[in-house]
């Protein structure tokens, strides 16, 4: 035979020329025209591994070669070996099957009949009719087993030579997903008669006839459109005649029903065909493996779930007692279809909707053609719902297959043509990238290669037959990503578009539903009000203005975002609030059209926080902020100082200043909390922006307070405002009090007497003015409460003092309590000189000297007390976050007790930190690193659930939530997954429980 030039093996595709030459010069391949065959190899997607199993085949089955010599057979074989190297497998083990592959595939698929496949598969196994009418195999046990899956090997292997063979593939891919249903039904038909005649050998073969078997079909099998390698769903129902006791037949019928799926599944010298999964049957794995009609009925009526129901959706008999099987659909057809009035539906499709990406790795995602955004399960998501919400009074949709069903919907006016015919298009295409990449090795897999030289092979392996169009992985690339994209636009189009029933702009393609169609799509999404939600849906498109029509290209988007959250009803109406407060800018809808980060966080901020929205609809122009990161990045502590001068300086009226001082504080709130939902800052950052905007007003509002007594009194003093507690920690959270000291200090030349009367009179005031209700007052603002409590003598002490005062009190007076206090004392807001003064004057109280015995013993008797006087009464302490055992004040006093006792030797403790305290406290060997950290997060934990509280309800709270749906809103602000609420309660308790514990040795002292 003539050598094959390099560049003609090369234009066929082959990657490893020197081999392909010294197979090709082989003396198996001799008798054939070595032009023929390399032409041929350009079909197949793989060359290199055609020839290379055409070469064992040959070598093993010589009379093969007789295949490869005739052009019309040897391109169908040649593209079958080149697609599927486990198939190659099967036909060197199994020479028979050559018959099947020896003529060459029509262009024009023709599928062969459920009747035929199930007629192969028992005449394999030569089984025959009972009495009772039901198939028993004459052959049982290993021999049986490798009859039977000898059987279907070969009816896959004629499959998919048909497939391969065919002209479009992706046209006919329908038909190939039924015919592998088709089969799997046949195989269970031949495994069941198998099962039956072994059960012969253990009970009464009369008995055993007088059970009835039915085996429905769950999920793709039941639906019809089974992929290559898939797991087939099951669900046994048994039945009997007359003569038979019900416990005997149903131990005779669990018997059967187990031997059937062992038929398929045990390991033998044929390997297993799929798997059979029975756990959709009631009860799951906990549930009989087959119950009796009467008792699957009496199960969904009573017990099942709602997504039991979604799953029935595909259910159809494909093996066993015909009759009984027909008695099974016409029993659950109608709770499948009024399943959409179920209590929990709505829930029940949330579920169905996280499923789409649950247990897939993170590495996986971007290479996922079924599980991943706009692969399949997206399609099939948005086909069964809409199955779901209007199939209760639309039988015509009431079709199980995918495919049949995107048309069904479209004929009956729920999707538009286009749409329809796109999402088919895409549908079809991904199943037949599934298709092909599972063929290759008979494998359950829905990953697209990663490796170029695959992603090359499956490119060839989509084309027709006769397509020998240039094609590459990076074409093959291309075109994937920009289904996966039309999917999930589609998804969007086609589920919310509709619901816009009010616009007098849509195309005469686009669907108008009925009212009653479009609530109950909105109901499906979780809107409780689904007359509400139209109403806004209706005065944010309507018209014919700009902004009605950018309002109809963004709402199917934003409808599908708002369903998201918590309250969708509470997202919608916030958005047409803020759309009326700035839907005649030039920029607002803009930039939700153009920016997809700003209208996802603006929606997900609607949908899951009224707080935020009343915030929004008073700070509209702050939705800007949300398109940029930087916009949302909170001002410095120098910047919000420097503003609040330029209100002073342009702003003669005190209460004018104070007002508008306020109102930045608000504004730069919601900045933070913005920012905060987005996902952009810590819990220790949100701490020290929310600081910083505190000090920053009441340092402007101690301006002007002090300015105006001054121009009435003359300048007597200067004010210092020393941060305490959390807030001196910088450690707060949206609705903290502000708790500090303040300090005078006279100037030159004024009297002392007349100092402390300015400061008192102007301390008074600002711890007033913080909060007080202004006019006109100021919407969605949280106020600032200025606590002094932990002043020297607490509230019976004066309001102010001076430094002087400070300084004999704390020498002569001072209690261990206020050293502790002292702890987190920094300068806050005021006269910076007086401000440093003052700490360098505490630094010897709080930093001085260690604890002594009687000290300690203090400290925590007053913890003690703490626990039992100051908890709310009722409160559970294992959800209080606040004073509860291992919350916030565990920590913190813990933090305290071994600064008081260690900072006076270690200064890398002389911080007011709580966090930044443990990790020195770690460093230093003083506590271990893992208490350490198990105490910063509980800490961490019960700080973002207590900003959490008040941002998703406008309400301070120091509980743990007790409703699931207040449970649910915090855990999205905390960034947990939908419908995690009750992980957040476990992580909670754990964490605290932790806390508690290391609390109770380290500042008690007691055993671990």
């Amino acid at each position: 035979m003539p050598e094959v030039s390099s560049r003609s093996l090369i234009n066929a595709g082959f990657s490893d020329i020197e081999r392909a030459k010294k197979f090709l010069q082989s003396e198996e391949l001799a008798p054939i025209d070595s032009t023929l065959i390399v032409s041929k190899m350009a079909h197949a997607p793989d060359p290199d591994q055609a020839l290379l199993l055409a070469l064992r085949l040959v070598d093993r089955h010589p009379e093969a070669i007789k295949i490869f010599m005739d052009p019309q057979s040897c391109q169908g074989l040649v593209r079958l070996l080149g697609s599927s190297s486990a198939l190659g497998e099967f036909l060197i083990r199994c020479p028979e099957a050559l018959e099947t592959v020896r003529t060459a595939p029509s262009t024009e698929f023709v599928q062969e009949t459920s009747k035929q496949l199930v007629h192969s598969m028992l005449e394999s196994i030569e089984a025959t009719r009972t009495q009772g009418g039901h198939w028993v195999s004459s052959h049982i046990g290993v021999e049986g087993r490798q009859r039977l899956r000898t059987s279907y090997r070969k009816a896959l292997l004629s499959l998919a030579h048909r497939d391969l063979g065919a002209s479009n593939p992706q046209r006919i891919l329908p038909n190939v997903a039924a015919e592998l249903a088709d089969m799997a039904g046949a195989a269970l038909e031949g495994a069941l008669a198998i099962a039956r005649a072994e059960a012969g050998e253990q009970y009464d073969p009369n008995d055993v006839d007088r059970v009835k078997i039915s085996i429905i079909g769950m999920g793709k099998c039941g639906a019809r459109e089974l992929n290559y390698i898939s797991d087939v769903d099951v669900i046994y129902v048994h039945g009997s005649a007359p003569g038979i006791e019900e416990d005997l037949a149903s131990a005779i019928a669990t018997v059967i029903c187990g031997n059937t799926a062992r038929a398929l599944m045990v390991p033998g010298p044929e390997p297993m065909l799929w798997e059979v999964d029975a756990n959709l049957r009631p009860e799951g794995k906990d549930g009989a493996l087959t119950r009796t009609l009467s008792s699957h009925e009496a199960y969904y009526r009573r017990w099942a779930h709602s997504w039991e129901f979604q799953a029935l959706l595909k259910a159809r008999c494909i093996a066993g007692d015909p009759d009984l099987g027909r008695s099974y659909e016409r029993m659950v057809s109608p709770m499948v279809w009024s399943s959409s009035e179920r209590d929990g539906f709505v829930e029940s499709v949330q579920a169905m909707r996280r499923r789409v990406s649950d247990n897939i790795s993170k590495d996986d995602v971007p290479w996922q053609i079924k599980l991943g955004p706009g692969g399949l399960r997206d399609v099939e998501f948005t086909v069964q719902l809409l199955q779901l919400v209007h199939g209760r009074v639309d039988q015509d949709i009431q079709v199980p297959t995918t495919t049949l069903a995107i048309h069904a919907l479209s004929d009956s006016g729920y999707i538009g043509r286009e749409d329809a015919t796109n999402f088919d298009d895409s549908y079809r295409f991904l199943r037949l990238l599934e298709h092909r990449i599972q063929l290759s090795q008979l494998r359950r897999t829905h990953l697209m290669p990663r490796v170029e030289a695959a992603q090359r092979v499956l490119a060839r392996s989509i084309r027709g037959a006769a397509d020998l169009q240039p094609t590459s992985p990076e074409k093959l690339m291309r075109r994937w990503n920009e289904t996966k994209r039309m999917v999930r636009s589609l998804h969007e189009r086609i589920f919310y578009r509709p619901l816009l029933v009010s616009s007098s702009n849509l195309s005469a393609d686009d669907v108008r539903l009925t009212a009653e169609s479009a609530q109950a799509r909105l109901r499906a999404l979780g809107y409780l009000d689904p007359k509400a939600a139209m109403r806004h849906i209706e005065a944010l498109t309507g018209g014919v203005s700009r902004r009605s029509s950018l309002q109809r290209q963004l709402l199917p988007v934003l409808l599908d975002w708002f369903a998201r959250g918590v309250d969708p009803d509470a997202g919608l109406l916030g958005f047409r609030r803020l759309s009326e407060s700035l839907g005649k800018t030039h920029w607002f809808l803009g930039m939700l059209r153009d920016t997809n980060a700003a209208a996802e966080r603006l929606s997900h901020l609607l949908s899951n926080t009224r707080f935020l929205t009343d915030l929004l609809a008073n700070e509209p122009a702050a939705a800007a902020w949300l398109g940029s990161d930087a916009s949302l990045a909170p001002q410095s502590l120098e910047s919000l100082l420097q503003q609040n001068q330029s209100i002073i300086h342009r702003t003669k009226q005190p209460e004018s200043a104070i007002r508008m001082i306020r109102m930045v504080r608000r504004r730069e709130f919601l900045r933070v909390a913005l920012a905060d939902g987005a996902g952009l800052l810590t819990v220790d950052e949100v701490g020290q922006a929310l600081s910083n905007i505190d000090g920053a007003m009441i340092d402007g509002v101690l301006k002007v307070l002090l300015s105006a007594d001054q121009e009435k009194h003359g300048q007597q003093a200067v004010i210092s405002v020393i941060a305490m507690g959390r807030q001196g920690g910088r450690e707060i959270g949206y609705g903290s009090d502000a708790d500090v000291l303040f300090v005078q200090r006279a100037v030159p030349g004024a009297q002392a007497q007349a100092a402390q009367e300015q400061a008192l009179r102007v301390v008074t005031d600002l711890v007033s003015w913080t909060s007080k209700p202004l006019k006109p007052a100021i919407p969605a603002e949280v106020k600032l409460k200025v606590d002094s409590d932990l002043r020297p003598e607490g509230r019976q002490g004066i309001l102010v003092r001076s430094i002087d005062a400070y300084e004999t009190y704390y020498s002569r007076w001072v209690e261990v309590w206020e050293r502790q206090a002292l702890q987190r004392a920094r300068p806050f807001a005021g006269d910076a000189t007086l401000a440093e003064d003052f700490i360098a004057l505490i630094k010897p109280v709080r930093y001085g000297k260690g604890l002594e015995e009687s000290e300690i013993r203090d400290i925590r008797k007053i913890k003690a007390r703490v626990e039992s006087e100051r908890l709310p009464r009722g409160a559970d302490p294992n959800r209080h976050l606040k004073l509860g055992r291992g919350s916030l004040s565990d920590v913190e006093w813990l933090v305290q007790f071994y600064q008081l006792q260690y900072a006076w030797r270690h200064e890398e403790l002389r911080t007011t930190s709580t966090l930044c305290a443990l990790e020195e406290l770690a460093k230093l060997e003083l506590i271990s690193d893992d208490d350490a950290q198990q105490l910063a997060v509980a800490w961490r934990l019960a700080t973002r659930i207590r900003s959490a509280e008040i941002i998703t309800s406008g309400r301070s709270s120091d509980v743990l939530p007790s409703s699931s749906r207040d449970m649910e809103a915090v855990a999205r602000w905390c960034g947990y997954e939908p419908h995690f609420g009750a992980e957040l309660e476990e992580d909670y308790l754990r964490a605290t429980r932790h806390a508690r514990s290391i609390f109770e040795v380290l500042f008690y002292g007691f055993e671990d």
